[in-house]
């Protein structure tokens, strides 16, 4: 009885495939292809390297940090009344 591994490619699948494409581009397009998804790749690892959102993200994440640590220092207990002038009293 044989057993199937889901999500696996074995050897009989791999090799359907290389005769598929082989059969679809033949011998002479496929370094082409290769070639054109090698250099695709390339351009687009030294496109979002070379971006500048990754330092824009730090920057603002330094930002945010400052504004929590101000915020933090701030003791809200000094800032407030212990009663409101503007409420009348109630008389017991």
């Amino acid at each position: 009885m044989m057993q199937y591994c889901t999500g696996w490619i074995g050897g009989p699948e791999i090799i359907i495939i290389v005769v598929v494409v082989l059969l679809l581009f033949g011998g002479k397009k496929i370094p082409e292809l290769a070639r054109g998804i090698g250099k695709g790749i390339r351009e687009f690892k030294s496109a979002t390297s070379e971006s500048d959102l990754a330092n824009d993200l730090k920057d603002i994440k330094k930002d945010f940090d400052g504004v929590k640590k101000d915020v933090q220092n701030l003791d809200p207990t000094k800032n407030l009344m212990p009663e409101n002038p503007l409420k009348s009293k109630k008389k017991k």
